[in-house]
């Protein structure tokens, strides 16, 4: 566990600052930000100058840089009067804008880090009307350091601060954020909406964030404000740093799991997968989940299809699955995964509780998760699961987590990590809450994945996913690995497809099938020790 990136809350970069402090002199920690913060961006623009000139093939010397620094009043701005003054120092030409009232800064590190800044020779502008928003959004910038406001703010922006967020997002310029990208909440990844419920924050192309990474940058609105995210640890001590709020998805987390397959063995060895579902104009989410849990490496996939009318002799496509209707399943026999196109039907309830009572690793999925957030005996029976130590698995989108604990998808997404401990610890199971920055919970360890796209925003990626974690469980994986892996393996593949000029608009969940069993079977050649 120690080798994933541990994501800490804002309360616990607060306590790490307040310890750290104590034994360094005034204004350290301040300083070491705008250090880092200036390596940051002089490489950020050494690598553009790099690109331009390979494009265009000439090597003439580049001018001096131009930065626009915007800067607060708090510690962010602060870090962004150090990085101006050690641009400067480089021959930067620094224009540093303030629209927020620079004669008060918020405290005497702020004062000290100005002092520097008067030291220097620096534009500064301390006014944000519309004409000079037009006229700093129209000039060319080499970089735009976003230091408006830190994690101490999770404030929706409003009036000039709207106006001046607007403008650096206007700027055709990459744009470095301090810490977090302004208007973010580094915890929840949510952005604040104003009065009118709009909202807005900085567009950062990427995020130096101090002292260690924060939830918010993974999840939620975070990952389309960060851009590329990495941290500068201040050199603080990593005694300082408790257990964190959430580690970040990497493949250290659950590649243990893997093994390579040994020539004696058999499709016996590797376990079966009943997929329960597709009922009467949903067989296609049954075989999506079928498909996948076939290409990641089970022995044997059966399909129960809910409506006896409606189950096939067999799959042109993949002939290999086993047709038949869900009733003549024995329930107690290898991994189930319930729900893609189950339907609601009275059948359909049936088939969960058989599943409920059953022996088998369960994966509850879509139409299954509906009916058990509808029927509290269902519920129930979820729960005691547990009790008889019987893996449980719930993967559900925003809107079906919303149903499970009877509140809005709003409020789920408000705070992605806290909902998905909830219903970890409601249902006694695993759950993956999907979405951007997927979060796994099993009531002990938090994890958001980072891999992913929008091509997975299309119908039936979702009963991929389902069928890939009934695989790997089926595999013998345990049930976090099986979580974690699953989730991972499904965003690498959309990633995968994205790179190689495949999406992500268009791409289909029949083609992250293919994609997946790629980037399981790397996992499983990479040795440990390059992963």
């Amino acid at each position: 566990m120690a080798d994933a990136t541990r994501l800490y809350d804002v309360a616990q970069i607060r306590d790490i600052e307040r310890h750290a402090q104590a034994d360094l002199p005034q204004h350290t920690l301040m300083q070491r930000a705008g250090l880092a913060a200036a390596d940051q961006a002089q490489m950020l623009v050494q690598m553009a100058a790099a690109t331009d000139s390979n494009q265009s093939g000439d090597q003439a010397t580049q001018a001096a840089p131009r930065v626009l620094i915007v800067a607060g009043l708090g510690n962010n701005g602060g870090d962004g009067f150090e990085c101006g003054f050690q641009l400067a120092r480089r021959g930067w030409h620094v224009t540093l804008w303030m629209p927020l009232d620079a004669t008060a800064p918020g405290g005497e590190d702020q004062v000290q880090a100005l002092a520097r800044i008067r030291t220097c020779t620096i534009s500064v502008i301390d006014t944000a009307t519309a004409p000079e928003c037009a006229a700093l959004a129209a000039q060319r910038w080499s970089l735009v350091i976003d230091g408006l406001f830190g994690i101490g703010s999770n404030r929706a922006l409003t009036g000039a601060l709207r106006a001046v967020v607007e403008t650096v997002n206007a700027i055709d310029a990459p744009v470095l954020a301090l810490d977090l990208p302004s208007g973010l909440d580094a915890d929840t990844g949510t952005i604040a909406p104003g009065a009118d419920d709009k909202k807005i924050c900085v567009r950062a192309t990427h995020t130096l964030t101090f002292i260690a990474d924060k939830p918010g940058l993974h999840t939620g609105e975070g990952r389309d404000h960060a851009g590329v995210v990495s941290v500068a640890d201040l050199d603080i001590e990593p005694a300082l740093l408790p257990a964190p709020r959430a580690l970040l998805n990497d493949p250290v987390l659950f590649a243990h799991a893997t093994k390579p397959r040994r020539h004696a063995s058999h499709k016996g060895s590797f376990g079966d997968v009943q997929i329960i579902g597709g009922a009467a104009g949903m067989a296609g989410a049954a075989l999506l989940a079928a498909h996948a849990a076939l290409k990641a490496g089970s022995g044997r996939v059966l399909i129960g299809f809910a409506d006896a009318g409606n189950a096939p002799q067999y799959d042109p496509l993949h002939p290999e699955l086993m047709c038949r209707t869900a009733a003549a399943l024995d329930f107690n026999h290898g991994t189930l995964v319930v729900g893609p196109g189950l339907g609601t039907s009275v059948d359909a309830c049936a088939l969960i509780l058989r599943a409920c009572l059953s022996d088998s690793p369960l994966v509850l999925d879509a139409d299954a998760l509906n009916i058990v957030a509808s029927m509290p005996a269902l519920v129930a029976e979820v729960q005691a699961r547990a009790s008889r130590s019987r893996t449980t698995l719930m993967t559900p989108h925003p809107l079906e987590a919303a149903r499970l604990l009877g509140t809005s998808a709003e409020m789920i997404q408000s705070d992605r990590l806290k909902a998905a401990t909830m219903l970890a610890n409601r249902f006694a199971a695993t759950v993956i809450l999907k979405g951007s920055g997927t979060v796994i919970a099993d009531g002990n360890l938090l994890v958001i994945n980072p891999t992913g796209n929008p091509a997975l925003a299309t119908g039936g990626t979702g009963d991929v996913l389902s069928g890939l974690c009934g695989a790997l469980l089926a595999q013998g994986w345990p049930v976090r690995e099986a979580a974690l892996g699953a989730v991972w393996i499904h965003g690498m593949a959309a990633d995968q497809l994205v790179a190689s000029g495949i999406g992500p608009t268009g791409v289909t969940a029949s083609e992250i099938i293919d994609a997946a069993r790629s980037v399981l079977n790397d996992l499983i050649r990479t040795p440990s020790d390059q992963r």
